[in-house]
């Protein structure tokens, strides 16, 4: 391709787009032939039930410590498929690009999600593209929709806890959001902070071998963070948790940035976490599970589920008290995912 920028014509349909996307967009993410370039995927019948999500990824910047908006987009979206206990299978993706977007960053782009999508087994088969006037967007969007098939006797749902099961998470809060942040402002910190951007896919698959049934709930506490999840979830399964302050790990770094920034690690956003919420009698198991994978290696049991109720969320402080947490009334961070 000529231009090392995009350009309106690379939107139009014409012979820029047919360029854009031969020489550049379908190399890297799929490879597929001409012949095989059609309107719609034809993709393989499976049995049993089917899990379909969507999401949009508009992060600033698009280049932060630990990964990029591309890898983001396809984590992300396996991710939500992940927490329904399905197997990720197929994942469409929609570019809207920026008159003046380098096509160097948009091979990067490409091919960190190229990455990502191989590293989670799961095949790039449709897409779009779009190019909007400089001014209108910023940089480059991502839309993704993603098909997975959900594992035989698994029924995972926000309205599954029950009182007496544990809260686990795999690894520390906050991380994500904190790179993008000091990343977006050039906050000059002491260490730095990388996002915790991962697939959960295989982690999942490792904590539903171990617990089964007894695994109730699977969320990925991204926007909100672990907080505004775990208030989600309580009211979706009418049930208290209490959280313990000193079981949630936090990275030193990240907790003194936020100390300084004013901000709670417990709603900051984060995009290779999980959290469980499991039967008492396999939270050992699990946990020792969920340590041995290299995306659980911190993995801790923050709280309970301490009853039925209205659906209230409680921290356990280090200090000895008790507080309520309730959502934000807005982000604290915009523009994270």
């Amino acid at each position: 391709m000529k231009s090392d920028v995009i350009l309106l014509g690379h939107g139009s349909g014409g012979k820029l787009s047919h360029q854009l996307l031969d020489d550049i967009i379908i190399p890297a993410l799929s490879g597929v032939a001409t012949r095989d370039q059609n309107d719609s995927a034809i993709l393989p019948a499976v049995s049993g039930e089917l899990a379909f999500t969507t999401d949009s990824y508009v992060v600033d910047p698009i280049f932060f410590p630990g990964g990029c908006i591309g890898d983001l987009a396809i984590n992300g979206t396996v991710n939500d498929l992940a927490m329904a206990g399905a197997k990720p299978l197929a994942i469409s993706v929609g570019l809207i690009m920026e008159e003046g977007l380098p096509v160097s960053d948009l091979q990067e782009i490409l091919a960190a999600m190229r990455t990502a999508a191989d590293k989670a087994g799961v095949n790039i088969v449709t897409g779009d593209t779009k190019v909007v006037p400089h001014g209108k967007a910023d940089k480059i969007f991502i839309n993704t929709a993603g098909i997975g098939v959900v594992r035989n006797g698994i029924a995972v749902s926000g309205s599954g806890a029950r009182p007496g099961d544990k809260v686990l998470i795999n690894g520390t809060v906050g991380d994500h959001g904190m790179a993008v942040l000091a990343s977006r402002e050039g906050l000059e910190l002491e260490s730095d902070i990388r996002s915790d951007c991962a697939e959960l896919h295989s982690l999942v698959e490792v904590i539903l071998e171990a617990g089964g049934d007894n695994v109730h709930v699977l969320r990925d506490p991204t926007r909100g963070g672990v907080a505004t999840t775990l208030k989600e979830i309580c009211a979706q399964s009418e049930v208290d948790i209490e959280l313990t302050e000193t079981d949630i790990p936090v990275r030193e770094n990240v907790g003194g940035a936020c100390a300084i920034l004013g901000l709670d690690p417990l709603f900051v956003a984060n995009e290779g976490k999980l959290l469980a919420i499991v039967t008492e009698d396999v939270t050992d198991k699990i946990l020792t599970v969920m340590r041995s994978h290299e995306t659980g290696r911190e993995a801790a049991i923050i709280g309970t589920v301490v009853g039925t109720g209205e659906g209230k969320l409680s921290l356990q402080t280090a200090i000895g008290g008790r507080r309520s947490i309730e959502m934000l009334a807005g982000e604290q961070l915009p523009r994270i995912c």
